[in-house]
């Protein structure tokens, strides 16, 4: 007897998931809104593989590298699942010879991580990433990157945090506090993760894994446990005669100096905090470091409401950890070509962003499609549908641009017309009387459940409109704002 099939394990694999409804619709916003922003900053769009060569990859990532998606030899290239959209773009300017431009790419990327879903942690997801690239005077690249998050999250309608440290402040850091050169990304590493963990557990690491002496260890955190504003921390930084007398420290400052003008200026200095413990573990960065966090759940909205009002639901957007992420990178380029092309740019992370947004929507459930008009009929004992119609009416709203559906049956009953229109927000409901005289009748939709009737005294019957008036008719009822459905 022949053995049993084993069963297909219908899922989607670990760390991935399936978009549909009204949760996609919600990241298209997302994506539109944040496309926009690269628009008005004079962005041009770029795509690349979604898989590189091996060895571009390699060497980039440090401790991180052990994330990447391997590809199998195919009996071709060695190749692997794209990390990021940074060191894609990297290549690509190298490989055009490209000396300047403002990119925009919104594309997938893949990291073997482990996932935790319910706080936007995927090992496939969206990044959105604006950067840079050319050879510009000190800092006024980084000072619109700065510009382009708040502009972004207040499109969003989000409160946000810019975390703001600088590559070369923070090796100076490290030198001056002890620690030797080549133990300098290692322990940037360690400290990175202090928004996670706490001093302690940071600590020990730095002292029984990656070998530091403990003298050195406590130093560096005297330093790395300070942030403020821009002036708050340049004045401390500067205060402190060790710190200031470093030349890498120095060169940092005045990159520092020079963005807390601009700033001031470009009305982002309210937004940044200049954090010592911000290190960014890629070991590409050069520069300016930033990471873009979600203000405290107790921040309220201008009617003084929570939001999201916390519940198990929405718990985990609290904990998404950085919503954006990136800095300026000024030698990655030149590891690809003969010349060095200095960059800057910001990666968001949209699955995240996403999971607070959703939060935030609590338990209204959004629209799961944008249908604006549903075609409906009914009649009597001799009714037969009125199929075409429906297919006509449909038709002229299609041809002017308003997003419209009908049910696919010749013959289909009232309730279950009001049923598939529940969450459109107008009705063109067909009559053979009305349709003898050129007219449909189109209803406000969204004051009851599908299907529901009020009384015939208190009934909304809809409007009635001449055929050749309801497309002008439809669109004046989309254009205000006091649909019930939207």
């Amino acid at each position: 007897m022949a053995s049993k099939e084993a069963k297909i394990s219908l899922k989607a694999p670990k760390g991935t998931r399936d978009w549909s409804g009204a949760d996609l619709l919600l990241r298209d916003h997302v994506f539109e809104t944040i496309t926009n922003i690269f628009k008005l900053h004079g962005g041009t769009p770029l795509d690349t593989p979604v898989f590189e060569l091996k060895e571009i990859l390699a060497g980039k990532y440090g401790e991180e590298a052990r994330l990447i998606y391997n590809l199998e030899d195919q009996g071709g290239e060695l190749c692997a699942l794209r990390y990021d959209l940074t060191v894609p773009f990297a290549r690509w300017l190298a490989m055009n010879n490209v000396q300047q431009i403002k990119r925009y790419q919104i594309a997938k990327v893949y990291r073997r991580d482990q996932p935790a879903i319910a706080r936007g942690r995927m090992r496939e997801f969206y990044q959105c990433d604006f950067d840079i690239a050319g050879a510009y005077d000190p800092m006024i690249p980084d000072a619109e990157i700065l510009r382009v998050i708040s502009e972004t999250f207040d499109a969003l309608d989000q409160e946000i945090t810019i975390k703001l440290n600088h590559r070369r402040i923070l090796d100076g850091l490290f030198a001056v506090a002890g620690v030797p050169p080549e133990k300098t990304r290692p322990i940037s590493s360690a400290v990175d993760k202090l928004d996670k963990e706490p001093w302690d557990a940071v600590k020990k690491e730095m002292v029984e894994q990656k070998g530091l002496p403990e003298e050195v260890a406590d130093k560096i955190g005297q330093y790395v446990l300070n942030k403020g504003t821009l002036d708050e921390m340049i004045q401390f930084i500067k205060s402190d005669e060790a710190l200031f007398a470093n030349d890498e420290i120095k060169a940092g400052i005045a990159d520092m100096e020079l963005l807390t003008s601009y700033s001031k200026e470009l009305n982002t200095f309210d937004k940044i905090s200049f954090d010592l413990s911000l290190a960014r573990g890629l070991d590409y960065y050069t520069g300016l470091i930033f990471e873009v966090i979600q203000k405290p759940q107790d921040a309220k909205d201008a009617d003084g409401t929570r939001y999201p009002p916390k519940s198990s639901k929405n718990s985990d957007a609290s904990a998404v950890g950085s919503i954006a992420a990136g800095g300026r990178y000024d030698n990655l380029v030149g590891m690809y070509g003969k010349k060095q092309i200095p960059c800057v740019g910001i990666s968001f992370g949209v699955d995240r962003i996403f999971t607070i947004l959703k939060a935030r929507r609590g338990e209204k459930q959004g629209r799961a499609r944008e249908v604006e008009v549903y075609v409906m009929a009914f009649g009597g004992k001799e009714f037969d549908g009125l199929l075409l119609q429906r297919m006509s009416v449909a038709r002229q709203l299609w041809e002017a641009g308003i997003k419209a559906e009908f049910s696919a049956k010749v013959k289909p009953r009232l309730p279950q017309q009001f049923k598939a229109a529940e969450d459109v927000p107008l009705a063109v409901i067909l009559g053979q009387d009305e349709l003898a005289e050129g007219k449909v009748r189109l209803k406000v939709l969204g004051t009851g459940k599908g299907g529901e009737e009020k009384d015939d005294k208190d009934k909304d019957q809809g409007q009635l409109v001449s055929r050749d008036d309801l497309v002008q008719e439809v669109k004046k009822l989309l254009q205000t704002n006091t649909l019930p459905i939207r």
